[in-house]
């Protein structure tokens, strides 16, 4: 009988903490006790990469690349770390805490699989652990995003829409609008892309009913290597009629894409498409000007309230202070008066002239079946074809496709 008494095995290392010190992440040290128990390790910077040429780098399952704006000198090191996990099919999900949006796109863009910012929202890490361990059961080439062609240079006009205060109406304009372009013809409809760049609070999707896919993300996290096949297969289809690029499925800091990124996506879509409707965040960021110089018509939505009044003046100034071309504005008023409303009608005059601007569109109230057809999915077309809105909607869209149609015949 051997003296010797059996050793417990020890449990394998299925992923490791990576930081330059853990203990100033305490609630990374508990969400990664709560889910994997004692499987996990921690390492420095340094220590992760001698690490992974280990043995027991083999078994590893993910790192967690802990960091706060102190480590922003480190980049480059931990861009190689990020670069040797990948090789070892080692997954990267990234913490960060006040870290600038230059930064982590840099880092996102090296191949980073999931982003959680510290401090850790309840649940979200085991929810990052859960997705990269399950894997994506459709290919994404076999999505049933459009097939672009490559080559393609159809010099769509793009049309913007942009909300001067919250609920003015901006989604719901830009999603049946739309609709209705690429629905005004029976027999011609013209080809419709509808663009979300509210990367944070986005809803086309929810108006149209539509998934957002974790491509989208990918997407606009390495537009250099953007083409025809990858931005379709961003892409979502609205009733094979309406092609959809949705706000990504987390929300994103609106600086994490930059001017030369929204300009290759917009060159993407106006190449493929004869329409380009993009729904803009209200909040004006750096790219913002990229995206009025390459609008051909740029909606701005407001109410008859003095918070709109306000926000469309500021916004006007915003623009004349940097020389941006505001000839290309046309102001829309929601929930505008009916015409017998003649004290509204006069306020609405007061309005324009106190702005110096021209109201190019009044919008009716559509009331609750613009909100039931919202909540549902769906565009008015389908569930309030006899509302005044849609009506309007109807025939601007129409009204746009005719004068295009016009420029193109005369061309």
């Amino acid at each position: 009988m051997s003296s010797t008494l059996p050793q417990p095995e020890q449990a394998a290392i299925l992923a490791c903490t990576v930081c330059r010190d853990v203990q100033n992440f305490d609630l990374l040290i508990e969400d990664m006790e709560a889910t994997l128990g004692e499987s996990w390790g921690d390492l420095g910077f340094a220590e992760a990469l001698a690490f992974f040429g280990q043995p027991e780098a083999d078994g590893m399952e993910f790192i967690a690349l802990a960091m706060d704006d102190a480590d922003e000198d480190n980049l480059p090191l931990m861009s190689e770390i990020i670069t040797q996990a990948k090789k070892r099919d080692i997954k990267v999900i990234l913490i960060a805490e006040d870290v600038t949006p230059s930064a982590l796109h840099s880092l996102l863009r090296q191949g980073a699989d999931e982003f959680v910012p510290y401090p850790l929202p309840e649940g979200e890490l085991a929810r990052a652990i859960e997705r990269i361990r399950t894997p994506d059961p459709v290919p994404v080439a076999a999505h049933d995003g459009p097939h672009l062609k490559a080559g393609n240079q159809r010099d769509g006009a793009v049309i913007v829409v942009h909300g001067l205060a919250g609920g003015t109406g901006a989604t719901t304009l830009a999603v049946n609008l739309a609709w209705e372009l690429a629905t005004v013809s029976k027999t011609d409809s013209p080809s419709v892309c509808i663009l979300d760049f509210d990367l944070q609070y986005g809803s086309v999707s929810t108006f149209l009913d539509l998934p957002r896919r974790e491509v989208v993300y990918e997407m606009l996290s390495d537009t250099e290597a953007m083409d025809e096949e990858i931005f379709g297969q961003a892409l979502v289809t609205f009733e094979d009629k309406l092609h959809v690029l949705t706000a990504p499925t987390e929300m994103l800091p609106l600086d994490l894409v930059s001017s030369d990124d929204i300009m290759r996506v917009l060159d993407m879509a106006r190449n493929q498409f004869d329409y380009v409707i993009v729904d803009m965040p209200s909040t004006l960021v750096q790219w913002s000007e990229t995206v009025l110089s390459s609008a051909h018509i740029y909606f701005a939505t407001f109410e008859l309230d003095m918070r709109s009044a306000q926000n469309a003046l500021r916004f006007k100034r915003a623009l004349q202070s940097e020389e941006l071309p505001i000839e290309k504005l046309r102001y829309v008023l929601n929930r505008a008066p009916k015409f017998t409303d003649l004290s509204a009608k006069s306020r609405v005059k007061r309005m324009a002239e106190s702005l110096d601007i021209s109201i190019d569109l009044q919008l009716p109230d559509g009331g609750k079946p613009i909100t039931q057809a919202n909540d549902h999915g769906l565009p008015l077309a389908s569930s309030a074809a006899k509302s005044p809105l849609r009506r309007e909607i109807a025939k601007l869209a129409a009204s746009i496709h005719t004068l295009k149609d016009d420029k193109a015949a005369a061309a």
